[in-house]
């Protein structure tokens, strides 16, 4: 199918970075990852994608933009410091090109299912009238019938962003070097941080590039608890 808004950068490894688009610097958006669930982002099925949650970073990250995920330090979690998840974006889409686009038919949700499948993040569905259906997912309530409040801040920014050049850790991500906390790559608190030195930016990519990995590779925090929680009984 055709997207009328798909923007999408050449693809690649990480190493590649320096050869797209030098017109455009890159920017690094960074924020803490609050609830490492698998749901924003979503790591599987071969894309990164960044649907719901974040609305100004959906809304200003640009194409070959880094979004960087830090862990929570929160009781309970004790992640600050270590990397979530990083991901060069490659393409934007509406939500209803996401919705109806067949190779992320295997994000929209099956509550019933394994966990891969519950924390599917296609949850919009367009409507005749112009709004929006959501599916029984993790921004429904607890019953399975919509949030009005996780609708509205979802889709205030039409606009999903997706990646098949990331690195997903969840809760088994390394820690952040130093010299790139010094540089100001960690958000320390709420919100996004926007870094735009270029040499803070390469410096990441570079430690992106030593660690030698692409793709999903750790398990988000949530799954790692059920697990736990389930060894324990």
């Amino acid at each position: 199918m055709r997207h009328r808004t798909a923007q999408r950068a050449s693809p690649g490894l990480f190493a590649d970075i320096r050869a797209v688009n030098r017109d455009a610097v890159p920017v690094l958006h960074s924020y803490i990852v609050a609830y490492d669930s698998g749901f924003a982002p979503n790591p599987f099925n071969g894309y990164c994608t960044l649907a719901t949650c974040k609305p100004e970073i959906r809304k200003r990250a640009a194409i070959g933009d880094w979004i960087v995920g830090t862990g929570s330090n929160k009781a309970g979690v004790r992640r600050g410091g270590f990397l979530v998840y990083a991901m060069r974006v490659q393409e934007s889409l509406t939500f209803a090109e996401y919705w109806n686009d067949p190779r992320f038919t295997r994000k929209k949700p099956n509550m019933f299912g394994s966990y891969r499948m519950a924390c599917g993040d296609n949850i919009y569905c367009p409507t005749d009238g112009g709004g929006w259906h959501q599916l029984n997912s993790y921004h429904s309530r607890a019953d399975g019938t919509p949030y009005p409040k996780h609708i509205n801040r979802d889709t205030s920014v039409d606009r999903v962003l997706v990646s098949e050049d990331f690195a997903y850790f969840g809760a088994e991500g390394p820690p952040i070097p130093d010299e790139l906390k010094a540089a100001r790559i960690v958000l320390a608190g709420r919100g996004r941080l926007k870094v735009t030195d270029t040499d803070a930016i390469a410096a990441f990519e570079a430690w992106l590039v030593e660690l030698g990995v692409q793709g999903y590779q750790g398990r988000p925090f949530d799954m790692v608890e059920a697990a736990r929680k389930r060894g324990a009984q």
